[in-house]
C-alpha cells in the first residue's frame, strides 16, 4: 500500500527540480499587475503604451485590467510598429481602441516620439509590449523614446516586464557604438542582448542619466536561462512575421541579412527560417554552411516563392535554416556564417551595400568583404561582450 506521506515528502523535494525544468508557469508584470488590482497606478493618470501583445496569461488585455481599476484613470493609449493589432508592415496612423473609446496614438507614423498634446492630462506612461531580445527589434526604441519623453515632461514610467524569448544568458554579436544609435539601435547592446525590457529600461536610464521616476513591475517565475517554452506563457505573435520561438531565435542572425539583396522569408509561411534569391545556389551554400558543422543547426537547400515582399513572385534558391537544438544556437554567429559564405559564392550577385544597416558594425562588415574567416569575426566582439556582460549587471532583475 502506498504511503501519502512518503508521496508528498517526495513530491516536496522534487518541486524545485520541477520548476527548473520549467512546471512552474511565469508570470508576466501585466499579471503581477492584475494580481495586485493595479495598486502601483493607484491614483495616477495613464498613458499605456501596448499592442495586441499586451495581454495577461488569462487573456485578458492590458488596457481592459487598468481600464477596469480603482482609482486609475486610463487617459489615452499608443502603438508602436506594426500598428495596434500588430499586423502592418508599414507606416501607421491614429485610431481608436473600439472596447474603450480611446485614442491610440500611432509612434510609428507622422511622429516616433510622444508629443505634448498626445500626453496632456498623463502623469504617468506604462509600456507593456513582447520584445523578442534583438537589438534592431524596434519596440525596445519605441520604449526608449518614451522613457526621453517622460524625462521632459516629468512623467512617472512603469514597465510592465516580459520574459525574453531567447533567453538572458548568452550575448551575440558586435556592440553597438553610442555614435551609431538610432530607431534600429536603441542602445550600446549587442545584437542578442539578454536583457529583459524592464531591464533596457533600467540600463538606458542608469547610462544616460535620464531624470525620470521609472518603476519595473517585474516577472514572477522567470530564470534568465528560460527561453520561451520554459515559461509556460501562450505564444502571441509578437509582429507579423515573428511567429514562432524558432523565428525569434533566428532573427538576430538572419534578420541582419536584411539589408541586402536577398529575401530573408517574408511573404512565406516560414520568415526568417529560409533565405534565397533568384540568383542564389541553395544546394551549393547549404553544402559549404554544412560543412562549418555549427552547434544546434543544420541548413537544406530549398526553392521558395515569396507572396509579398522582396522577390514577389519570384522562384528563389536558398536554404532552410533548420536549428536542432535551441540552446545551443548561436543565431548570430550563424548569420554570419551566412554572409561569408555568400561572399565566397555570390561575389558579384548579393548587394552588399547595406549589408552594415542593422548589423552597425563597421569592422564587421569590412571583415566579411574582405573574406576573413567567419569565427575569426566572430571572435572579434569578445572583449566588448566582456565588458557589455559587465555594464549590464548592475541593472538585472532575475537570476
Amino acid at each position: 500500500m502506498t504511503n501519502p506521506t512518503a508521496c508528498l515528502f517526495t513530491l516536496l523535494l522534487a518541486l524545485p527540480a520541477l520548476a527548473q525544468a520549467g512546471g512552474a508557469p511565469s508570470r508576466s508584470g501585466a499579471d503581477v499587475l492584475a494580481g495586485r488590482d493595479c495598486e502601483p497606478l493607484r491614483g495616477r493618470k495613464v498613458g499605456l503604451i501596448t499592442n495586441h501583445s499586451g495581454r495577461t496569461s488569462r487573456g485578458n488585455r492590458t488596457v481592459d485590467v487598468i481600464a477596469g481599476a480603482d482609482s486609475v484613470s486610463l487617459v489615452a493609449l499608443f502603438s508602436p510598429e506594426h500598428g495596434w493589432e500588430g499586423l502592418l508592415d508599414e507606416k501607421t496612423t491614429d485610431t481608436r481602441d473600439g472596447p474603450t473609446g480611446l485614442p491610440v496614438y500611432s509612434l510609428y507614423g507622422e511622429t516616433r516620439v510622444p508629443t505634448e498634446p498626445m500626453l496632456r492630462g498623463i502623469d504617468t506612461l506604462v509600456f507593456d509590449i513582447q520584445d523578442v531580445g534583438c537589438r534592431f527589434y524596434t519596440y525596445v526604441s519605441t520604449m526608449r523614446n518614451c522613457l526621453e519623453a517622460a524625462a521632459a515632461h516629468k512623467l512617472r514610467f512603469v514597465v510592465l516586464d516580459r520574459p525574453n524569448p531567447i533567453g538572458g544568458l548568452r550575448l551575440e554579436g558586435p556592440v553597438l557604438a553610442a555614435a551609431r544609435r538610432d530607431f534600429v539601435g536603441a542602445h550600446t547592446i549587442p545584437l542578442r542582448h539578454g536583457l529583459t525590457a524592464g531591464e533596457l529600461a533600467r540600463m538606458i536610464v542608469g547610462e544616460e542619466g535620464l531624470q525620470v521616476d521609472l518603476h519595473v513591475v517585474k516577472c514572477e517565475g522567470w530564470r534568465r536561462a528560460d527561453l520561451w517554452d520554459r515559461t509556460g506563457l501562450l505564444w502571441i505573435n509578437p509582429s507579423p512575421n515573428m511567429r514562432s520561438l524558432t523565428q525569434a531565435l533566428l532573427y538576430p542572425g538572419i534578420g541582419l541579412l536584411e539589408g541586402t539583396n536577398l529575401s530573408v522569408g517574408r511573404g512565406t509561411d516560414t520568415p526568417f527560417e529560409v533565405l534565397g534569391a533568384p540568383w542564389c545556389d541553395g544546394v551549393r551554400l547549404a553544402a559549404r554552411l554544412r560543412a562549418a558543422d555549427l552547434p544546434g543547426v543544420t541548413f537544406v537547400p530549398v526553392a521558395f516563392t515569396p507572396a509579398a515582399s522582396r522577390f514577389r513572385g519570384e522562384r528563389c534558391s536558398g536554404i532552410n535554416v533548420a536549428i536542432t537544438d535551441w540552446r545551443t544556437f548561436e543565431p548570430v554567429r550563424t548569420g554570419v556564417h551566412v554572409a561569408c559564405a555568400l561572399r565566397a559564392l555570390h561575389r558579384d550577385a548579393w548587394d552588399t551595400r547595406k549589408l552594415d544597416w542593422l548589423l552597425k558594425h563597421e569592422p564587421t562588415a569590412a571583415a566579411i568583404l574582405a573574406g576573413r574567416p567567419a569565427d575569426e569575426i566572430v571572435a572579434s566582439w569578445q572583449q566588448d561582450l566582456d565588458l557589455f556582460r559587465m555594464r549590464r549587471q548592475p541593472f538585472l532583475l532575475y537570476e
